[in-house]
């Protein structure tokens, strides 16, 4: 079996993801978003990969026209030139042109548009960061101006005392949500803004030897989201038809989905690489897990449904 016909097996749905930075680089907490002209009347910080993105798609509150994938990530590049080392990056379940016009969020008809948007600034803790919450409200802002995101569809986490707050259980929540309900033709929106991190590989699945992580705000005692659980809680339970873009502004990101294909605006490539050593075997055992996850789900609510009635 070729690598693009395990890859269409193992993930249904054509899952994208934009990430600050490879790996083994640090994502930046800008400290002053006007650097990248956003629309931001109250002067608050944002992420320098979110920034940069915005800065690009949405300037002065206007949509760019349209650019293909591969000019709004060397965009993305130019931007974060400077006082930034990042080389933004592409992950895909699925090959395909980056001459290609990008898209933020292509349904089919009738199709319905949902997101998650995380920020975690870890408030009174160790490491505090100063922008992720302002990166989650110029992102929402973003999807539901130009994109027709509605509000009732976008679940907001937040460690501001007023949105669901973003520990490791209500993230998995949010996930697992999301990827249940949404059917061929929805198009799927996650948005990350937080600290990122690596673990010591736990199942020989990483040529590096590292797990790359999400850190919940409650990261002391709940622990880190590691790179396979993300992959079994959100990207393989997707269906088919289903299209997820996802926007990761943290640390040691770039393969954070665990997406087979890889493309990095560094000016030395033009297409996706296939990831090597991709481990198609130990992965196709997370999606047998999932989905017995989502049976037994499906075994209890009807277990409840019956009784009620």
């Amino acid at each position: 079996m070729s690598f693009q016909e395990q890859a269409e097996k193992l993930i249904a749905a054509e899952v994208r993801m934009i990430s600050g930075c490879a790996d083994s680089q640090t994502s930046a907490d800008v400290s002053n978003v006007k650097e990248f002209e956003l629309p931001d009347p109250a002067g608050k910080a944002g992420g320098a990969c979110t920034s940069a993105l915005l800065n690009i798609l949405y300037n002065d509150g206007v949509a760019a026209g349209e650019m293909s994938w591969v000019d709004m990530l060397r965009r993305m590049r130019v931007e974060l030139q400077g006082d930034y080392t990042q080389v933004p990056q592409l992950s895909s379940s699925r090959q395909f042109d980056l001459s290609n016009t990008f898209e933020f969020a292509k349904t089919g008809y009738g199709g319905t548009k949902r997101a998650v948007l995380i920020g975690i600034n870890y408030v009174g803790q160790s490491g505090q960061l100063s922008g992720c919450h302002n990166d989650v409200l110029n992102i929402q802002k973003y999807i539901m101006d130009v994109h027709g995101f509605q509000e009732e569809n976008i679940e907001v986490l937040m460690d501001d005392g007023y949105h669901t707050s973003p520990t490791r259980h209500n993230i998995t929540v949010a996930y697992q949500r999301i990827a249940e309900v949404s059917q061929s033709g929805d198009a799927v929106f996650c948005h990350y803004s937080g600290h990122g991190g690596k673990l010591p590989d736990d199942n020989g699945d990483e040529d590096d030897g590292y797990d790359e992580t999400l850190i919940p705000v409650d990261y002391e005692h709940a622990g880190q989201m590691r790179d396979d659980e993300l992959l079994q809680r959100l990207v393989l339970p997707l269906r088919a038809g289903v299209t997820m873009f996802s926007l990761m502004d943290c640390c040691h990101s770039g393969t954070i989905l665990d997406l087979p294909y890889r493309f990095r605006a560094d000016g030395d490539t033009e297409e996706f690489q296939e990831e090597s050593g991709y481990n198609f075997g130990g992965y196709m055992g997370l999606l047998g897990e999932s989905a017995e996850t989502v049976f037994c789900c499906f075994m209890l609510l009807k277990f409840v449904w019956d009784m009620v009635m």
